[in-house]
């Protein structure tokens, strides 16, 4: 954490994208995968995925071919055997938990591609640093409505309802698919957060 939290004193904060490892190239999330990376670049700001395959390796590219910083924050496991090639900065972690640790110090906003497991577990430990304000506020937004919908019901009908989230808690995230508008929120984030600067952890 601490080589990452130096290697980010450089690279400033940028935008974590998060998504499953396991959609293939041609795959039509693959395709907004990159486009978001390269919309990100293009704004400035450095792209921050995995550094493995899939959607990880999509947003990196997107960046990297729009000339952009792509970041890999890159770990070993049983399907992510090497990094993707499209990376100008790596960094290489052993466990999960410091890994995560830097996705969150070091992002001004967080885009949710379609995932599985490992995705959700990055996408609610975002909305929870950001509800208990361990983080500060940030655009959490969850991109493909129709892949995210089941779990947004699911949210509002059992979470709300038995009051287990508070109403103003669903205003964390945004659902969207609307590339615009999604680039718009991360451009404002931007602006928002410019005075603020990656720390080394204490």
């Amino acid at each position: 954490m601490r080589a990452a939290a130096s290697a980010f004193q450089k690279i400033g904060l940028g935008v974590s994208i998060f998504g499953s490892a396991r959609v293939p190239r041609g795959h039509p999330f693959y395709a907004l995968g990159m486009e978001l990376g390269a919309r990100i670049a293009q704004l400035g700001l450095p792209v921050i995925a995995g550094g493995g395959p899939g959607l990880m390796e999509a947003a990196n590219r997107g960046a990297f071919e729009a000339g952009g910083r792509s970041v890999g924050l890159n770990i070993r496991l049983p399907r992510e055997k090497t990094d993707n090639s499209y990376q100008t900065d790596s960094l290489h972690f052993e466990y999960f938990n410091s890994r995560k640790a830097s996705f969150f110090m070091h992002s001004l906003a967080y885009v949710v591609l379609p995932g599985g497991f490992g995705t959700l577990d990055e996408l609610f430990e975002a909305i929870t640093l950001v509800q208990t304000m361990k983080q500060p506020p940030a655009p959490i937004i969850l991109v493909g409505v129709e892949f995210w919908s089941g779990l947004m019901d699911w949210v509002r009908d059992q979470l709300l309802t038995h009051g287990m989230i508070g109403p103003f808690d669903l205003d964390l995230l945004l659902v969207s698919d609307d590339i615009d508008e999604i680039v718009r929120l991360i451009q404002e984030a931007a602006q928002i957060e410019q005075r603020r600067e990656p720390a080394l952890p204490t």
